[in-house]
């Protein structure tokens, strides 16, 4: 593995580097906050990069400074098939195993390019010539400010930058509430305010502009999908393809909702299912010692973090139901 320092001479070389930025499927705030940070700073550096999605987003990320010139690579295949192809540099942000960017993980592995891991996720796969990663970074955002002064660049950092990293840094952090929250991540995010980034004015910008049809599908779900396991100190929350139909709800409205689980008082776990048609897709929350990456990875085909991880089922709901309280009685040492 090659020293992330070593990409400064490449990156400034005369001829400059073809360059895209990559992300996981239906990015959040830090993703795409990590990703139009690091586009922006290069930007910086007089250096073009294109930033490729695998699939769509949220509309409350669409504030984020050089947005619109996202390529989504499921409506826009073919440019961004050639652009992977052609690229010399590929630097893959807030993922570190292939399959997590669908489709494009397949054309990433076949370039030619060489590949940047910027990461803070468990158990990175080896794909990458060059790695910026640990597990004890509160987001990939605060990775890339790491990565930005390792090659001695803060003095570039502008508003536009700042704005982005601290969104990422502010939601992986549940606003600076997680324990991945370190003095460093306060720095950091210190530093951002002071180099233009408004911290009102950017949660204003992803909590402050949902829909209405969001905001009654969120009671809907607490009131009529949400279970409490009062023994195992567990919330699960089922949402229905029919649910979701009822609400129009749109990508990113169900960002969140797990974590009203935790809320409550006495929960360590909270799990949210969403039938998604094509699959039913999981969300783990947990408080203290309870391991939601390793309750994700055993049962259903998933990882993450410690205490947030994510997983995925082709089961229907009801079975789904099932095996979750079955699972959770199996870890019943964790939460009792």
């Amino acid at each position: 593995m090659n020293n992330i320092a070593e990409l400064k001479p490449l990156l400034l070389a005369n001829t400059k580097p073809k360059i895209v930025i990559t992300t996981h499927h239906k990015p959040d705030a830090d993703a795409l906050g990590s990703s139009l940070g690091l586009y922006n700073f290069l930007l910086q550096l007089n250096i073009t990069s294109q930033v490729i999605t695998p699939t769509d987003y949220g509309v409350f990320l669409n504030w984020m400074p050089g947005e619109k010139t996202v390529i989504n690579f499921e409506e826009e295949t073919e440019l961004a098939t050639q652009m992977v192809a052609d690229a010399d540099f590929i630097f893959c942000l807030d993922f570190n195993a292939l399959k997590r960017i669908n489709l494009l993980g397949d054309l990433v592995a076949k370039s030619l390019a060489k590949k940047v891991m910027i990461d803070h996720h468990l158990e990175p796969e080896n794909f990458d010539d060059y790695r910026l990663w640990t597990s004890k970074a509160s987001s990939t955002c605060e990775l890339i400010y790491w990565f930005i002064q390792t090659l001695q660049f803060e003095h570039l950092v502008n508003k536009e930058i700042a704005s982005c990293l601290y969104a990422g840094i502010m939601t992986d952090t549940a606003s600076f509430k997680h324990g991945s929250t370190t003095p460093t991540t306060h720095r950091v995010a210190a530093e951002l305010l002071e180099k233009g980034a408004e911290s009102n004015l950017i949660f204003e910008n992803i909590y402050d502009h949902y829909s209405e049809n969001r905001t009654r599908f969120i009671g809907f779900c607490l009131n009529e999908r949400m279970q409490i396991l009062r023994e195992y100190k567990t919330v699960i929350i089922l949402v229905s393809a029919e649910d979701l139909e009822k609400y129009n709800i749109i990508v990113g409205d169900s960002e969140g909702l797990v974590n009203y689980g935790l809320s409550i008082e006495g929960i360590k776990f909270s799990i949210l299912v969403v039938d998604r048609t094509s699959a039913r897709k999981m969300s783990f929350r947990a408080k203290g010692n309870f391991p939601a990456n390793e309750f994700a990875r055993k049962y259903f085909n998933g990882g993450g973090h410690f205490s947030a991880a994510g997983g995925e089922s082709k089961d229907t709901l009801e079975n789904i139901e099932i095996k979750l309280k079955d699972a959770i009685k199996e870890y019943a040492a964790y939460l009792k």
